[in-house]
């Protein structure tokens, strides 16, 4: 029976299989250790029997006004626990967490605009397309802005798609 449980320091010699992917967005230590100790309610891991990180979602809540969401920052599941629905827990738990516990208007996340099998799973969990951000991934690959309204926004604003591509430069960052 696989746990869901908050990520914790020594997942982070344990979770190397999980990134294998090259579609897997990977980052330094100290960056997933900022994550963890600013929004340890929005790192989880799904661990196996056996005790083995079968994969983990990260992420955060920013913004302001109706811009205050969570977002994925990543997502990840070793290929061989795939198939399983472990990234649909992982999504549906970090959603809660943004709605109930830190009442945000919506969840949005990036993926490359290339990774049809994730964009088809993000939009079976109720994502749209927001926007197109060109040149997003190391300013060769466009990425997908993808979001999900939240019971906040009753009106679902936060995911009426905008009508032109943006570059990265016109992000906005918290």
């Amino acid at each position: 029976m696989t746990t869901i449980r908050r990520f914790c320091c020594d997942d982070l010699l344990r979770f190397t299989s999980v990134n294998l992917d090259h579609l897997t967005e990977t980052f330094n230590m100290s960056f997933y250790m900022t994550y963890l100790a600013r929004w340890p309610d929005y790192f989880h891991a799904a661990v196996s029997p056996a005790g083995r990180v079968m994969g983990y979602i990260m992420g955060k809540v920013e913004g302001q006004g109706e811009s205050w969401h969570g977002h994925v920052t990543a997502v990840s599941v070793a290929s061989e626990f795939r198939r399983q629905k472990l990234a649909k827990k992982l999504m549906n738990l970090l959603e809660e967490i943004s709605d109930k516990m830190d009442k945000a208007y919506f969840v949005d996340l990036f993926v490359r605009a290339s990774n049809m099998p994730a964009i088809r799973m993000y939009e079976k969990l109720g994502y749209v397309v927001y926007r197109r951000v060109l040149r997003y991934y190391s300013g060769e690959e466009d990425g997908l802005d993808m979001r999900k309204a939240l019971s906040q926004d009753v009106e679902k604003k936060s995911i009426i798609p905008l009508k032109r591509p943006i570059t990265p430069d016109e992000l906005e960052y918290d």
